[in-house]
């Protein structure tokens, strides 16, 4: 597995070892061993998955402590621009955002720790979106950054993006009440 910073705390980028032949192609996505020598969680307690259709946007999401989540991202089918938000008030990174495009032709991961929003937009249809979480789901301490939020400058790279109607409600970045 190769691991490279993003020059945000504790966000890395996964790339596992990708095995091809004429069968098709192999690769181990988690390992609790390599997991461990690399100070990531070796416990997760929930798997979620999603089905998007392109320009589906989720997001941006987190959740409050005690019941913060880190999460192991990755698409399985399709292409995803995937963006986080730092909201670790002690961070030098601290109301940044970090993108990257993850894809099932890549097979790239990234490592979210507690203490940034996520999100993401589908760059096609069908694109199923994978994480790992090491806490399980808390609807009582979730909470949703507004995905436009001008303050934060997100170019999302779609026109149009098609949002629930929970994710349009999301809070402003200054109307959070931040505890990280």
């Amino acid at each position: 597995m190769q691991v490279q910073k993003t020059g945000f705390e504790g966000l890395l980028i996964l790339q596992p070892k990708i095995f091809k032949d004429d069968r098709g192609a192999f690769q181990e996505s988690w390992n609790a061993t390599t997991f461990k020598q690399l100070g990531l969680p070796i416990t997760f307690v929930q798997d979620n998955q999603s089905v998007s259709n392109k320009n589906v946007l989720r997001g941006l999401h987190f959740q409050y402590p005690p019941h913060v989540q880190g999460k192991l991202v990755r698409v399985t089918r399709g292409r995803a621009l995937d963006v986080v938000v730092d909201l670790r008030k002690d961070s030098k990174t601290f109301k940044k955002h970090y993108k990257i495009e993850l894809s099932d032709e890549k097979a790239n991961m990234l490592w979210v720790p507690a203490g940034f929003a996520h999100g993401f937009v589908a760059l096609e249809n069908d694109t199923v979106f994978q994480y790992k979480c090491d806490a399980l789901y808390n609807p009582q301490t979730e909470d949703c950054l507004l995905w436009n939020d001008l303050s934060l400058g997100i170019d999302w790279e779609v026109e149009n993006p098609i949002i629930s109607d929970k994710d349009q409600e999301g809070k402003i970045f200054t109307a959070l009440k931040n505890p990280f």
